[in-house]
């Protein structure tokens, strides 16, 4: 059976027989996907979680979305139940 990895920058699949290894000088291994993932992750040493392409980009914004969703359901909550009957 070949193992499945993913992308240590962009989050996703990578296939059998594609992609690259990188090894770091620490011996920590970064598996990427495409020569546009080694450009941002090695070279240009940018964060994935700032790029709109990347999959970790869309499930922060994601979290993000459900949080500011809980907190809006919260606070109404709490104003409801605030009012006091006279």
């Amino acid at each position: 059976m070949v193992k499945k990895f993913t992308c240590s920058f962009c989050g996703c699949d990578i296939e059998p027989g594609s992609g690259m290894i990188y090894v770091k000088n620490d011996g920590s291994l970064l598996y990427l996907c495409s020569s546009k993932c080694r450009k941002n992750a090695v070279i240009l040493r940018r964060r994935a979680r700032k790029l709109k392409w990347t999959d970790v980009y869309e499930e922060r914004v994601r979290r993000q979305k459900a949080a500011a969703k809980a907190r809006s359901t919260k606070s109404s909550s709490r104003s409801r139940g605030s009012r006091s009957k006279t």
